[in-house]
């Protein structure tokens, strides 16, 4: 019997997915938008049909998460975004400026890759086919091996819905055996012609490094500040939903929180009250050793997306059922305070600082850990929130949770499970992404001014010297200094060039040009 090389079968399956999804994309970008649109509802009603049964057997296969939260994630990423963009125009004619004489007119890219994460992948999974068919791109799927059955389920079950209201065989896809190999092939196939990548910062590097256009969302360590004039029973509410929404496996969702030394005890107060486990240092010490690999940065799988107990007992302490989070309170960022860095699970750093300008200085060192992604701030001076509008994030959320509101679920943010972190994160795009993203946008644009007359007619185009010749532009007479005022330093001192000084100066130029033209 031959037993063939997994690596070798896995790159010819990306080889064989690649070039259907290139026939699928050329043959969907005839397609009109109301065929488009069909078949997105077609996709809609199926992930809101099996949001379920998806959910539970994401959680199944990784251990990350809640079964409702991931259920409502799918929801979110089908029957929420398609009520978003269901009537957004993505086909021929999008836009026209009647003033300017413009037209846009949106081309789809092709196929597009897209990378999936363990900790969200169905929804993931559900997101990006959907955003990709409404732009009328094909799709291919490289999941994480941590996800790869429950990633496959979801594919397959958005293909089967696609297919079923028109769309082109090999519309969706999915690789079956998901490696390394698989995916660069696939992000270096000429078929593809964009990628989509979520995931961890190792493979978004690949992605950007692999010569294709490319979307990468990096890391997050959003810092959630709680200001004097805020709510606290509020705040803190919305940080708990958000922090335990799936077990705190989004990437927005809070990391740390700042309160002020104003408003510490009445935010201590609250957060124990709502479930809240301050640790003291030796179990936050026994939990940072459990968290990190080798007392580094990276998490450790094992403990991403738990809830605080499953934590807490395999660190070797007990915690009450109805504990919601588990908080430790660090005095710095970096070195010797772990909890400052990510954590996709129910625990969170805990700072107090003097007033809001050390708040933002802390905010920017956390945010150095995860630059460019989110950030959270509870308020109710609105002078402070335009402060922290200039911190190195691509969102900044103002009294609601970082999960659901970095995702656009509770905020005017478009709905996006991909979360671009901008130049400051390496990324090349900032926003939630959208169907606009995966769109060729071309501009048609008519002439509205006489190319033959355009110096003539420009009346801010005026300069006589056009006629003169270079030895009088040279020698032309500067423009005279206006008086020093009091305070500048004195140019009295300073003498203009003399005529052979400046015929001088004008003979090396022409020599200068003479050579240039030689």
């Amino acid at each position: 019997m031959n037993k063939f090389d997994k690596d070798l079968c896995s790159v010819q399956e990306a080889r064989d997915l690649a070039r259907a999804g290139e026939r699928a994309a050329q043959e969907f970008a005839t397609f009109s938008q109301e065929q488009v649109d069909a078949i997105l509802k077609s996709m809609k009603e199926a992930a809101e049909k099996f949001s379920v049964c998806l959910a539970k057997a994401a959680v199944e296969e990784t251990g990350f998460g809640t079964v409702a939260d991931k259920a409502y994630k799918n929801h979110a990423a089908g029957t929420l975004l398609y009520e978003e963009i269901k009537d957004e125009k993505t086909v021929g004619i999008i836009a026209e400026d009647t003033t300017k004489g413009t037209l846009d007119v949106a081309e789809p890219v092709g196929l597009v890759l897209g990378i999936i994460p363990s900790t969200n992948p169905t929804s993931t999974v559900i997101f990006k086919a959907m955003v990709a068919l409404k732009s009328r791109n094909a799709i291919v799927f490289a999941p994480h091996p941590a996800a790869a059955e429950c990633t496959k389920k979801a594919a397959g079950m958005m293909s089967r819905a696609a297919e079923a209201a028109g769309a082109p065989k090999g519309i969706i896809s999915c690789v079956s055996t998901p490696t390394m190999a698989s995916t660069n092939e696939l992000m270096h196939a000429d078929e593809v012609s964009l990628i989509i990548a979520t995931g961890g910062p190792g493979m978004v590097k690949a992605a950007y490094s692999s010569g294709k256009p490319a979307i990468g969302v990096g890391a997050g360590n959003s810092p959630a500040y709680i200001e004097r004039s805020a709510d606290v029973k509020k705040a803190v509410s919305q940080i708990i939903a958000s922090k335990t929404f799936d077990n705190g496996t989004i990437c927005a969702s809070e990391q740390s929180i700042i309160c002020e030394e104003i408003n510490e005890a009445e935010v201590i107060a609250e957060l124990k009250a709502q479930g809240g486990y301050f640790m003291s240092e030796e179990e936050t010490a026994k939990v940072c050793g459990l968290l990190f690999k080798g007392g580094g940065h990276a998490m450790n799988a094992k403990f991403v997306g738990r809830k605080p107990q499953v934590i807490a007992e395999a660190a070797g302490f007990t915690v009450p059922h109805s504990t919601t989070v588990l908080i430790g309170r660090q005095n710095g960022v970096g070195a010797g305070n772990p909890l400052s860095f990510e954590k996709l699970t129910t625990v969170l750093a805990f700072y107090t600082v003097k007033d809001w300008e050390e708040a933002c200085h802390l905010s920017i060192e956390l945010l150095q850990n995860g630059i460019g992604h989110t950030m959270s701030i509870h308020t109710n001076n609105r002078d402070i929130v335009l402060k922290f509008a200039a911190k190195p994030a691509s969102r900044i959320l103002v009294n609601t949770g970082g999960s659901q509101g970095g995702t656009g679920i509770s905020t005017g943010l478009p709905i996006s499970f991909t979360l671009g972190c901008g130049t400051f994160g390496g990324s090349s795009v900032s926003e939630n992404v959208s169907p606009k993203h995966l769109l060729n946008i071309k501009k048609v644009a008519y002439g509205l001014k006489d190319v033959t007359t355009l110096l003539a007619e420009d009346t801010s185009f005026s300069h006589p010297e056009l006629e003169e010749p270079l030895d009088a532009c040279l020698t032309a007479k500067p423009v005279e200094a206006s008086q020093p005022s009091e305070g500048e330093m004195d140019n009295s001192s300073m003498k203009d060039f003399s005529a052979a000084e400046l015929s001088e100066l004008a003979e090396v130029v022409r020599k200068v040009l003479t050579q240039m033209n030689a």
